[in-house]
Formats: structure tokens, sequence, C-alpha cells
């Protein structure tokens, strides 16, 4: 329980309000050992990110993009823990975009935000139908759908008055994008935890970087989050993405750990023994005289 003794009577009961929505969103979390060690783990995994790359400015308003999927549930769970302990001074406004999708949950996430006391909006715009319209049948949606998602986004983090969107991305995220830019793309490159839009004016975070999606998947199981599944694209094969995934937990389950390797060597680059004349002065390197 947070010590507020020291409090001015407004801190005091905004110390009391974290604390009320903190024991409400674990009110059905399970009390094993096992699950305790699962979530002192993601917690210290994304402060670790958060601390790396300088993600936090303090007093800033940051916009939680909430899909309904396990890891945005997860990263608002960790946030909001990290915030209680007094590990994140910044404000939390949680996001869900409506994108208008048949059969769409519309009470899901208002319900369960309400439920736990977290500031939130709800917003809808009708990008399903752009979607659809625009993208051939035989062709995923992912791309344009991410676009148009992520242009709302900026647009309500501006409105808020948030200098930064907060998304759910993980270690896998960013090993799939990295391997599909270099098949596919023919660059290196993956997906960064903080980055600033085109515009100047956002901050893009991601601080589950460093946390494993099976671990995001525990989580979400022992937090029992009412899931609301994608159903855009969940029919369309030969995802680009889900091909590598499988690769990459083939790859895993032969050798354990090597995920945990290859997102480090993401952060230990040599340009050196790389190819790329931009980064390293190739044409200058000639040995003393």
């Amino acid at each position: 329980m947070a010590d507020t003794t020291a409090l001015d009577p407004k801190q005091s009961e905004a110390a009391d309000e974290a604390e009320a929505s903190l024991a409400a969103l674990f009110a059905d979390a399970p009390g094993g050992v096992e699950f305790k060690k699962l979530r002192k783990r993601l917690l210290r995994q994304a402060r670790d990110a958060i601390e790396t790359y300088g993600m936090v400015r303090p007093g800033a308003r940051w916009l939680v993009a909430l899909s309904g999927g396990k890891d945005s549930y997860g990263l608002l769970a960790i946030l909001m823990e990290l915030k209680y302990r007094g590990l994140l001074p910044v404000e939390l406004l949680a996001c869900n975009l409506d994108q208008g999708q048949p059969g769409f949950p519309k009470h899901v996430l208002p319900d369960y935000l309400a439920r736990i006391g977290v500031e939130h909006r709800i917003e809808y715009q009708d990008t399903y139908s752009i979607v659809t319209e625009k993208v051939p049948a035989h062709q995923t949606y992912c791309a344009m759908c991410s676009r148009l998602r992520r242009g709302h986004l900026y647009r309500i983090a501006r409105e808020e008055g948030c200098e930064a969107l907060v998304l759910g991305h993980h270690r896998e995220d960013i090993l799939e994008t990295f391997f599909m830019n270099l098949f596919h793309g023919g660059r290196l490159a993956g997906m960064p935890p903080k980055l600033l839009n085109d515009e100047g004016d956002v901050t893009v975070l991601r601080p589950l970087s460093f946390c494993a999606e099976p671990d995001l998947q525990k989580f979400s199981d022992g937090m029992q989050f009412p899931i609301i599944p994608c159903n855009l694209c969940g029919t369309q094969e030969g995802l680009q993405r889900e091909a590598t995934k499988r690769m990459l937990n083939q790859i895993e389950a032969k050798n354990p750990g090597r995920k945990d390797t290859m997102i480090r060597a993401l952060a230990n680059v040599r340009p050196s023994h790389l190819l790329d004349t931009k980064l390293f002065d190739f044409t200058g390197l000639t040995p003393d005289a």
C-alpha cells in the first residue's frame, strides 16, 4: 500500500485512486509464485527499455494505444504498475480506435477501462470500409490498415496534448520486422523502441521492446483480459509476417535463447563489418604508411 501521509490532499486523493485502480486491475490475477515472477520480469524489462532509450520526460502525457489484444492490455497494465510504484512520472490516457469492423464489441473496452478507473478515449473512424474498398481481396490489409490507424492516433495525441504515442510491440514484433525487411525489403531495419513521427511533434514509444511474446501471452491469460480478436485479416492466408514468425519459433525451439541473442544483436551493430558505404568510409580505409 502506498504511503500517503506526507502528501497534500490532492496528491493523497490521486494516490488513493491509483491504488484503487491497481487493485481493480489485478483483482482476478493469480497469486502464485510463478505469476509474481512473470509480473516482476515484465516490469523490469519494460523499465529497462524505458531507461535505455530515454523515453520519459517527467510530467509528459502519453497516449496508450489499446487495440483489445493481449499486447496492448499488457502494456497498459505494466505502465499502470510502473506509474503506481513511482517509476513512471507521466500521465496516461488509454485510447481505442474503433475502425468500424463488423461485429466489433463496442462495449468491451469502455466497460473494462471504466472498471479499472483508467482515463480513456474511444474514437470511431470507419477505416474498415476504406481498407476493404482499396485493397484487392487477394492482398493483405495490414499495411494500409496500420497507416490509417497510425494517422488517426497521431491526430488524437495532438488533440489530447500527448507528446508520445505508446504502442505494445514486443521482442517478436521487432525481430519479425527485421527479418521481413531483410528477406523482402533488401534493408537492415527493425522496429525502433523510440522514434519521432515525420511531422516531428509526436514520439512513438515501445516500452515492451525487451518483453517476450510468450510471457505476454501468459500474463494475459493470468489477468483474464477481455480479448477482442482482429477479424479484419484473420482469414487471409500466406501472410509474410506469419511465415517469419513460424521461422523464428522453429529456430527458438531448436536453439532456446536465440531470440534473446538476436534482439541483443540489434543493439550491437558494427558498421565496419557491413556493406553500407554511408555508415562506414571503406574508401578512406588504408594501411598506415
